[in-house]
């Protein structure tokens, strides 16, 4: 590439980002911890969105000690509504490794964060280069649709050779002297100017210079060999009331909402009324000889994630008499206590719908 105009792309980028930069909390602290915490809280989140949750997790673990010396039932309860669990999971895994290997201190260097738990190499380039201002170009989505659009790169991103291009590229763009300053402009510039469907063309620095923009097809970038497959699921939950309580599951497997709690749950591989419901062994399982009353059931719901669009129905049930199966597999729980536990955005807003979710 061209120095001159490698130089005139970054200088851009740079004026742009002062003069256009959004005010938030983690642009304010060289501290990683905080950093890491916000690179990894707004991944697959809008700031908008993550913002609060931000502010709330620091006041609640406000250092990498903090959040090590907690529980992960804890950790969960505040990440609570914001998805993608496994980030909050990963993290508090990797600060006790921290904390047991680093003495408390978030490490400086490629070869050691690297290998943190949760830690990729786009996490690892942002705290490095923001912390530390080692230079590490960062590589995310808005990383992808700028550099793509800018010299009409027509690789995918998805696939190996697209990974190494856009990398290799970053790497070549990224100011040395300041890389953190230009990551950050980077990432600001994709999300607030170069955005997915409605780039603000007209007022973009780079419209003499983006090769996309001078033939009209900056909608084409970027691009994506292979379409996300989607999984249908269908979700059956109880919410069980017996003696002014109610009975949750952990889950534990190894899907979605690891270690969260949720209601009594039976998984069907297509949809099912109630009255087929009941004549599976799954359910003749759950309830056995139990004395039970169904009162409602809620329409069926959508639920979207990523890779999986779930569809819920929730089951109101009375039971006057519980039988051993309840009592060994479910946390039985006051039910003004359900907020004492982590529980994910699906089951918060069916309790805040039917208004049994205590404020």
């Amino acid at each position: 590439m061209n120095n001159q105009i490698q130089s005139e792309i970054s200088h851009l980028l740079i004026r742009w980002y002062n003069e256009n930069k959004r005010d938030l909390p983690w642009r304010e602290t060289n501290d990683p911890y905080k950093i890491w915490v916000s690179e990894v809280m707004l991944q697959q989140t809008r700031v908008t969105q993550g913002l609060n949750y931000y502010l709330r997790f620091i006041e609640k673990f406000p250092s990498v000690k903090l959040l090590a010396q907690s529980s992960e039932k804890e950790v969960l309860k505040m990440w609570q509504g914001l998805g993608y669990y496994s980030r909050a999971r990963n993290m508090h895994s990797a600060a006790k490794t921290i904390v047991s290997n680093y003495n408390s201190k978030i490490p400086n260097t490629y070869r050691e964060i690297i290998t943190l738990k949760g830690i990729g190499e786009y996490t690892a380039a942002a705290v490095l280069s923001i912390a530390f201002n080692k230079p590490y170009a960062v590589v995310d989505g808005n990383v992808y649709r700028l550099l793509s659009r800018l010299f009409a790169i027509d690789t995918p991103i998805d696939s190996t050779a697209g990974k190494k291009q856009f990398a290799n590229l970053a790497h070549d763009l990224l100011n040395t002297h300041n890389p953190g300053l230009h990551n950050q402009a980077i990432m600001d510039f994709g999300a607030i100017q170069c955005t997915p469907a409605l780039p603000l063309c007209h007022s973009c620095p780079f419209r003499h210079l983006c090769s996309a923009n001078k033939l009209n097809i900056q909608l084409k970038f970027p691009i994506k060999q292979n379409k996300t497959k989607v999984r249908k699921r269908y979700f059956h939950y109880f919410y069980i009331e017996f003696e002014g309580s109610i009975y949750l599951n952990k889950r534990k497997s190894n899907d979605i909402w690891k270690n969260m709690y949720e209601f009594p749950l039976i998984e069907t591989d297509k949809k099912m009324s109630l009255s087929d419901l009941m004549k599976t062994a799954s359910f003749n399982t759950l309830f056995s000889d139990a004395e039970i009353t169904f009162h409602q059931k809620l329409k069926t719901q959508k639920h979207l994630l990523t890779h999986q669009h779930i569809y819920v129905n929730f089951y109101e049930v009375e039971m006057t008499k519980p039988i051993a199966n309840f009592v060994d597999s479910f946390l039985r729980i006051n039910t003004s206590d359900i907020n004492n536990f982590p529980i994910s955005r699906l089951i918060q807003k069916y309790l805040e719908s039917r208004e049994l979710l205590p404020k």
